[in-house]
């Protein structure tokens, strides 16, 4: 019998992480820069809320636009199920990790969004960083036993790949969520930086 969840469900997940790629920097390139550029900046900055919840407010803003998009592809996923009888806990390991890839990828995204008031170079660089983490575990094998170890480490797409197989492992839980916090708490530095300047 064929094993939809390896011949259809995986590669497709697989294929959702590449238009990620393209898909967040348009996302998030306007979540700050376009607030300095028409100066509403100032008036998000003096209003009675505090940095924090500016910042998770535009991170929840991003990520619900990301899980609408999602929710999308579980109509496919239905018609599977229709016709199909493929296994649902991968589907819910392989969902879950591209959840925590767009959380991650929405808070790379704010943090560069926070550092710029023109949102082309802000799309053009979230783009570049974004592939950079796409591409490192490309040379996990040549970079010797070192920093081979290091980049497979820091490559998104790696800590991805137990996730498209149906296996939840914490320590790409903890990668990702790490990964949110630190970009997170960067961006709250950045807007920090702003308000002093301001």
């Amino acid at each position: 019998t064929m094993n939809i969840n390896q011949m259809l469900i995986g590669p497709t997940l697989g294929n959702v992480t590449v238009v990620l790629l393209f898909v967040f920097p348009m996302i998030t390139m306007r979540t700050y820069s376009e607030e300095k550029r028409s100066g509403s900046i100032e008036l998000l900055l003096t209003s009675p809320v505090t940095d924090v919840e500016i910042i998770l407010g535009k991170f929840f803003g991003a990520l619900g636009l990301y899980v609408a998009m999602l929710a999308v592809t579980l109509l496919y996923m239905g018609i599977l199920f229709v016709y199909g009888n493929p296994e649902w806990r991968p589907l819910v390991a392989a969902y879950l990790g591209l959840l925590l890839m767009g959380g991650a990828f929405v808070s790379i995204g704010l943090l560069i969004s926070s550092t710029t008031s023109n949102q082309i170079v802000a799309g053009v660089v979230t783009f570049v960083v974004f592939l950079l983490f796409w591409i490192i575990g490309w040379f996990a094998d040549t970079a010797g036993p070192t920093i081979g170890p290091i980049t497979s480490w820091l490559s998104i797409t790696e800590h991805f790949d137990d996730f498209s197989k149906g296996i939840i492992d914490t320590k790409h839980v903890l990668y990702y969520l790490s990964l949110i916090t630190f970009g997170l708490f960067l961006t709250a530095k950045s807007v920090d930086t702003e308000r002093w300047r301001g």
